[in-house]
């Protein structure tokens, strides 16, 4: 029998006891439906036979997870090859190795924001329509799509992510079909992809804040690896951050300090300025605190303020903007907080609530919301009441982040006790009105 083309992919089939093509493919499709949740999801043995030739094109991101699922190692152990014609074999730690992506069903991804844009095309159950005007995309459309995904992000900082998200996974898919339908050049074709990249951590992002945690893990995976299979150290070391974010408010604090240690590895591949580094510290130092870790939290706290006090620069990404003095002041109050020093906790947020502007209003109201729950835990009713209804009114004026709200639901609950005095019976009633 003559050797295959891709000798990766054979071996790996083999050593499954898969020793037809046949079996392969249908090993595959089985392994896929049960990690996309897709009982229509297959591989046809076409597809599979292509994927043993010497030089097999890099699968659709569904394909890429029922591999993943099927032989435990993703597409770039498999002998793929990566758009333009780059081998994919790693030359140093992997994302297999660093970090447990779960699996992405890009499919339904992608057809949920086809119908929210009603472009029948991008749904899983239809093909492009044919005599289709071409779609010839350059710089200009990339600025126009950038600035879009910036306004998201800004938005997203004033107002909360909770009517964000959908708008976001739109404009993801309609990059996602400039890239499957589009003509353009390799230069612009690598600023779609980035910018996807991009997108998608965002989006991430607006579901974290809208409590879609679930759809939240998927999105950051997905950005993730994009960047790893792109080598692109600045989106891996953004999505990271945010990912560790989010392991914290899960309850998994070590995976919250793993996740930031890694994305400070990443950093490092790009010489990322002083203002990432200190917001990676402080992503660190909440896992610590979220753990009861004082000595490690401290010193990454310390760390993040150093990294921080080195100012701006020209190469700060847009992303990292966020982190004020007030953000920063307001992270170190939330560490204090989970350590249970909740009289200096009170100070850090009661400063970071008196610096933070406008634009950050929806940080605000979380600080605030905070500071209403530490100052309740230092049995200090009139601060808790006076931050709590400042936090109330933000949200009564537009902002939309359920993270806020259920940080204003702990308040509620941690004035039970208190209900003897009128003030506190009457934020908790205004608090049950407009949050519960």
């Amino acid at each position: 029998m003559r050797a295959p083309g891709n000798e990766h992919l054979y071996a790996a089939r083999v050593s499954r006891g898969w020793f037809s093509q046949e079996k392969a493919a249908e090993g595959i499709s089985l392994a896929g439906q049960d990690a996309l949740k897709d009982e229509s999801f297959t591989v046809g043995v076409r597809t599979y036979r292509r994927w043993e030739t010497p030089t097999p094109p890099w699968p659709r991101p569904d394909y890429a997870t029922a591999l993943r699922a099927a032989f435990n190692r993703g597409p770039e152990h498999l002998g793929f090859v990566l758009p333009g014609g780059s081998s994919a074999e790693p030359s140093g730690p992997t994302l297999d190795s660093e970090v447990m992506i779960p699996p992405v069903n890009r499919r339904e991804a992608l057809a949920a924001g086809a119908a929210a844009l009603g472009l029948p095309w991008l749904s899983s159950t239809n093909s492009a329509p044919t005599g289709h005007q071409e779609l010839r995309i350059g710089h200009e459309e990339i600025n126009d799509l950038r600035a879009t995904a910036l306004d998201l992000d800004a938005i997203d900082q004033r107002f909360g992510g909770d009517r964000l998200w959908r708008s976001a996974r739109s404009h993801l898919s309609w990059v996602h079909h400039l890239i499957d339908q589009g003509s353009y050049t390799d230069a612009v074709g690598q600023e779609l992809q980035g910018l996807a990249g991009e997108l998608t951590t965002s989006l991430g992002w607006f579901c974290y804040d809208a409590n879609q945690q679930a759809e939240a893990r998927v999105y950051f995976s997905e950005a993730l690896n994009t960047a790893m299979l792109a080598g692109n150290a600045t989106l891996a070391t953004r999505t990271l951050s945010n990912m560790a974010r989010q392991s914290v408010d899960l309850g998994k604090p070590r995976e919250a300090v793993r996740f930031a240690q890694i994305a400070q590895g990443h950093a490092a591949e790009w010489q990322a300025p002083a203002r990432v580094s200190a917001l990676l510290a402080i992503r660190e130092a909440q896992g610590y605190a979220h753990m009861g870790n004082e000595v490690a939290c401290s010193t990454a706290i310390k760390r993040a303020w150093k990294h921080f006090g080195r100012g701006t620069s020209d190469r700060d990404p847009d992303w990292v903007g966020f982190l004020n003095e007030a953000e920063l002041t307001c992270l170190e109050g939330m560490c204090r907080l989970d350590l249970g020093q909740h009289k200096r906790s009170v100070r850090l947020l009661e400063r970071s609530s008196a610096l933070q502007d406008i634009e950050h209003s929806r940080n605000r109201g979380m600080c605030l919301a905070r500071l209403s729950y530490a100052a309740v835990q230092d049995r200090d009713l009139d601060r808790t009441v006076a931050a709590a209804q400042e936090s109330l009114r933000l949200i009564q004026g537009g902002m939309t982040s359920t993270r806020n709200r259920q940080q204003l639901v702990l308040v509620r609950d941690s004035l039970a006790p208190f209900h003897k005095s009128p003030e506190v019976r009457h934020t908790a009633e205004l608090l049950t009105a407009n949050i519960a």
